[in-house]
């Protein structure tokens, strides 16, 4: 079974129709990212030249934020805001000369809709937030395919601590540093959980975090 195959196995009945893995064709790709192909499709992209090199329960756990992140609808859209915001901000400048108002309000709502939106896609904050929601769903999902909850926090922490060492560049080393002190804080509280439910504090550690 080839390693695309076996992804597509992982994922849950629900996207089974929807998604499509395929190795990715682009020069120096990322690890693993996803695209937007049609309309209610999307296709997960791995480099399958650096995805080798990590363990399969790493892999498994860095497949499942992405299917994280499309299960929590932040998946890149196209990049349609700067057309907009041209489109506003040309037709605004051309109601000044004509002096219709409510086509300048118009206008004007258009480029404001858009640049919020490019805002919140370059906001680093937010995009810090969208991968510790799919961080989270990646371990409901490794749990639904058989971990245990300290293996599925285990793997994920293993796997982020391995693209913090890989990653040349500060702002991204920074953003995976960031991840992992959050699925840290998640680890204690699963702990917690686990022990007031089953008088045990043998399940989740913080350590088990960094694999």
């Amino acid at each position: 079974m080839s390693e695309l195959q076996r992804l597509k196995g992982l994922l849950p009945p629900e996207n089974q129709s929807w998604v499509f893995i395929e190795a990715a064709a682009a020069i120096d790709p990322p690890l693993i990212t996803l695209e937007e192909i049609g309309r209610d499709e999307v296709e997960i992209q791995v480099d399958l030249d650096q995805w080798d090199y990590l363990a399969q329960d790493h892999r498994n756990l860095l497949f499942w934020h992405e299917v994280g992140r499309i299960q929590n609808d932040t998946i890149p859209r196209d990049g349609w805001e700067m057309a907009a915001l041209a489109i506003g901000l040309g037709g605004a400048i051309g109601e000044l000369w004509v002096q219709d108002g409510l086509l300048l309000l118009m206008a004007l709502g258009l480029s404001g809709f858009a640049g919020y939106r490019l805002y919140l896609k370059n906001n680093s904050e937010k995009r810090l937030q969208d991968a510790i929601s799919a961080d989270e769903r990646a371990i409901d999902l490794a749990c639904r395919f058989g971990y245990s909850v300290p293996n599925a926090y285990k793997s994920l922490g293993g796997a982020l601590k391995d693209l913090v060492e890989k990653s040349r560049k500060k702002k991204k080393r920074t953003f995976y540093e960031d991840r992992l002190e959050a699925l840290r804080k998640s680890a204690e509280r699963a702990r917690a959980e686990m022990a007031s439910q089953e008088g045990s504090k043998k399940s989740v550690t913080s350590e088990n975090v960094y694999g």
